[in-house]
């Protein structure tokens, strides 16, 4: 075996080997939530859907599955509305400030989870918007804009502005250009945008904590408040169920737009 060839062989050990060890909790989370035990274990001691029956009975997870489906969709519809706006701007116009104007619209990358949410509750104390839904959304937004802006940004950068200004000599107005031939092109950049918002906030506990109000209670923080009193089996069957599902959305995504091709 010659040199490049043990590297090359070496090196598809190590990729399995980090694969396979991220991929660890995930399979263990899958095998637990099988177990017909009241407990987590792994192996399971036998094989029982009673988790996922019990969890998707559940009144409660269907309201918080609902409810952070609602925030999600909302929250990720104005990111992408917002985020597409603001790098059109920053890369199509001279926008000034616009490194500072860049800067804010990452700064929730940059600032803990936590920070924000407190930040947020304080500020909504005083405007009157905490334990409201449009609080929430809006909050939503802030956190998941950067994830549009970065990936929209990337798209519009590897775009050609003639395209556009080529539109417009034949006619076309500034939105009718900008709908018709620089919104199709950047399109893998606004399904990126889009998916990683929606996944952002769906997910996010750390925000949404702070801000939930009367009645208000999404996915993550229901599971967040369930393992406080014990873990069982029925928070593996949910956790499978989100990553067959964040698998299944990704695959479909893949599928229709191509990803590979934008990365």
């Amino acid at each position: 075996m010659t040199a490049a060839r043990l590297r090359a062989w070496l090196l598809r050990v190590w990729v399995a080997l980090v694969f396979g060890f991220l991929m660890l909790p995930v399979v263990v989370i899958a095998l637990a939530s099988f177990s017909r035990t009241s407990y987590l274990t792994v192996p399971p001691r036998g094989l029982t859907f009673h988790w996922f029956t019990k969890v998707l009975g559940d009144a409660e997870y269907l309201h918080a599955i609902g409810f952070s489906l609602l925030l999600a969709l909302v929250a990720t519809v104005g990111a992408v509305g917002a985020g597409v706006a603001a790098s059109f701007a920053l890369i199509r116009r001279r926008v000034p400030g616009g490194a500072l104007v860049s800067a804010l619209l990452n700064a929730p990358l940059v600032f803990p989870a936590v920070v924000v949410g407190v930040a947020l509750l304080q500020f909504y104390a005083m405007v009157h918007l905490n334990g409201t839904f449009v609080g929430l959304a809006f909050a939503h937004m802030v956190i998941t804009v950067p994830y549009v802006v970065r990936a929209v940004t990337a798209s519009l950068q590897g775009i050609d502005p003639e395209l556009e200004h080529a539109a417009r000599v034949l006619g076309a107005s500034g939105p009718i250009a900008f709908f018709t031939v620089t919104l199709p092109l950047i399109r893998p950049g606004v399904a990126a945008g889009a998916l990683f918002a929606f996944i952002v906030s769906f997910d996010n506990v750390p925000v949404s904590i702070f801000l939930l109000g009367a009645g208000q209670m999404t996915l993550p923080v229901k599971i967040f408040a369930a393992i406080e009193y014990g873990v069982d089996p029925s928070i593996a069957a949910i956790s499978t169920l989100l990553i067959v599902l964040t698998g299944v959305g990704l695959a479909v995504a893949e599928r229709w737009i191509g990803f590979h091709r934008f990365v």
